[in-house]
């Protein structure tokens, strides 16, 4: 008998998502309650997420594993600029070191997911495919979701329309869905592009046995990149000296400083940032190339995220004169090639399109409340967790100018606080109210395309603590110090309900 014949199963806490996310709460739950029934359900065959659905050559963190690494397993691999294998290695060890495996249903696709206050209870409507390829419909209920989705579609990147896409005779690949094993040797290839997929690709398609011929770079607006090195050297140094746990946290903080240091200057002091990267751009550039057309962002740093080339491979890739760019508009494709506005003709035998992601939280779930659909645009995020309004329920977005996964820390300590909370004083329900009045503005501070594509459908966050949602982790930090409990969470239990809804007695039957 199928799961879904009996009574439905009843959980204190589901996760929603094994990804980096997903897995990173779920250590800190179990640790810290034992005893609590927990389950976390993945809609794909493995763990890993975004570090197991990209499959581009070369895919790896813009971040150093150092700081994107969880606070509580270490980081033991010298290279502190890491590819995805490494990174979902490192996932599956946390996974099997704390115990994760029994409570990780794959295959299980979360469609809706409906609040009963009268339960105190979430309903979520499962999708589980079998091994076979069945998919039958499953019910479990929850006290509390962790929603650890990630923020865009896994089932679709973002390609805008372009003329003359048929008659293009060779392939079109978007980088969300790399054929496996696909052989790109010796091709003429253009990626469209000039974010982080792009500056990975770019490189990583020029080498090996499957190097391409020439890739080339074609961008609407140059981007800021910048350089750091894949090893970090005194890390290496610290762990010798502190070992491997005093190395690894002391090089965790250093990196968080360091990183604040780099994004305040950047932001504060934008017209010397810009001339500090054209410096350093220019250094890693061929003798008379064209700096300013090609690395003159029309924005200031931080506007949109700075890409990352782990050794300068990106500029390197440019110096042999394998790897050029271009900063054109596209006409249209032609049956070999891309035709620019500016009448330049670029022949190609593929083409990349990483031109962004479609946004969308938690995987697209249909969320109700007492029967009501939940418009989450018009909704608050308070302490970056809990959306105003919304009983019950957390969220995961990590930060756009540190580690994503710094926050998954905050985020984890302060759930456990919270639930600490309901359990000492019977509570069965809570829910954050914003104020009245409260200014809002955009939940992500970057004016990235696919961020600005989705921005009417997202929450927002406030213009003042405890609903604002600071970018970096060192600002972020001072409002997690202070209480996760306060006056714009109210909280309740199924006796309080029930009182409260009692018919009151005559005046002359209370005598």
């Amino acid at each position: 008998m199928s799961r879904s014949a009996a009574q439905p199963e009843h959980f204190d806490v589901v996760i929603i998502g094994g990804g980096i996310s997903g897995i990173g709460t779920a250590v800190y739950i179990t640790q810290e309650f034992p005893k609590k029934k927990m389950v976390l359900l993945e809609g794909r065959d493995t763990i890993g997420g975004t570090w197991d659905l990209f499959r581009y050559p070369g895919i790896r963190s813009d971040s150093d594993l150092h700081t994107f690494a969880y606070e509580f397993k270490c980081w033991r691999h010298e290279t502190a600029i890491a590819d995805a294998p490494l990174i979902r290695d490192y996932l599956q060890e946390t996974v099997d070191e704390y115990g994760l495996d029994k409570l990780i249903r794959h295959r299980n696709q979360v469609t809706s997911a409906a609040w009963s206050s009268d339960d105190a209870e979430w309903v979520l409507s499962v999708d589980v495919t079998d091994a076979d390829g069945t998919v039958r419909h499953e019910i479990i209920k929850a006290d509390w979701v962790f929603g650890a989705t990630g923020y865009f579609r896994y089932d679709e990147g973002f390609t805008p329309e372009f003329d003359g896409r048929d008659d293009f005779e060779g392939d079109i690949i978007h980088p969300q869905h790399w054929p496996e094993d696909y052989d790109y040797s010796g091709k003429k290839v253009v990626v469209i592009g000039s974010g982080a997929t792009a500056i990975t690709l770019i490189p990583s398609m020029l080498q090996g046995d499957n190097a391409a011929s020439h890739v080339t770079m074609l961008q609407r607006t140059p981007t800021y990149i910048m350089t750091m090195p894949r090893i970090d050297g005194l890390s290496l140094e610290l762990t010798k000296l502190l070992g491997e746990r005093g190395g690894y946290l002391a090089t965790r903080w250093k990196n968080v400083w360091s990183d604040w240091a780099v994004v305040k200057m950047l932001t504060a002091f934008p017209q010397a940032s810009r001339r500090m990267i054209r410096y350093l751009n220019k250094k890693q550039l061929p003798t008379g190339f064209d700096v300013d057309t090609h690395f003159n962002p029309p924005y200031d740093p931080w506007n949109q995220r700075l890409c990352l080339a782990p050794d300068g491979d990106f500029f390197a890739s440019i110096r042999k004169g394998n790897a050029s760019v271009v900063t054109d508009r596209i006409a249209r494709f032609t049956e070999d090639g891309i035709e620019l506005e500016s009448g330049e003709k670029l022949e190609a035998d593929l083409i990349v399109t990483a031109t962004g992601l479609n946004m969308r939280l938690f995987g697209g779930i249909d969320l109700t409340i007492d029967g009501r659909p939940v418009d989450l645009s018009s909704s608050v995020v308070y302490r970056g967790m809990m959306l105003s309004g919304v009983p019950n329920w957390v969220m995961a977005i990590g930060y756009t100018k540190s580690s994503w996964t710094l926050k998954i820390g905050l985020l984890g300590k302060s759930f456990i606080e919270l639930l600490r909370h309901m359990d000492t004083h019977g509570y069965d329900t809570a829910v954050a109210h914003a104020p009245e009045g409260t200014g809002t503005r955009p939940i992500i501070d970057l004016d990235a395309g696919y961020m600005l594509r989705a921005k009417h459908t997202l929450p927002r966050q406030g213009d003042e603590m405890p609903w604002q949602m600071k970018s970096v982790f060192l600002e972020d930090r001072k409002m997690f110090r202070g209480p996760v409990i306060t006056d714009v969470l109210a909280f309740s239990s199924r006796l309080e309900r029930e009182l409260r809804s009692a018919p009151t007695a005559p005046e002359g039957a209370r005598q």
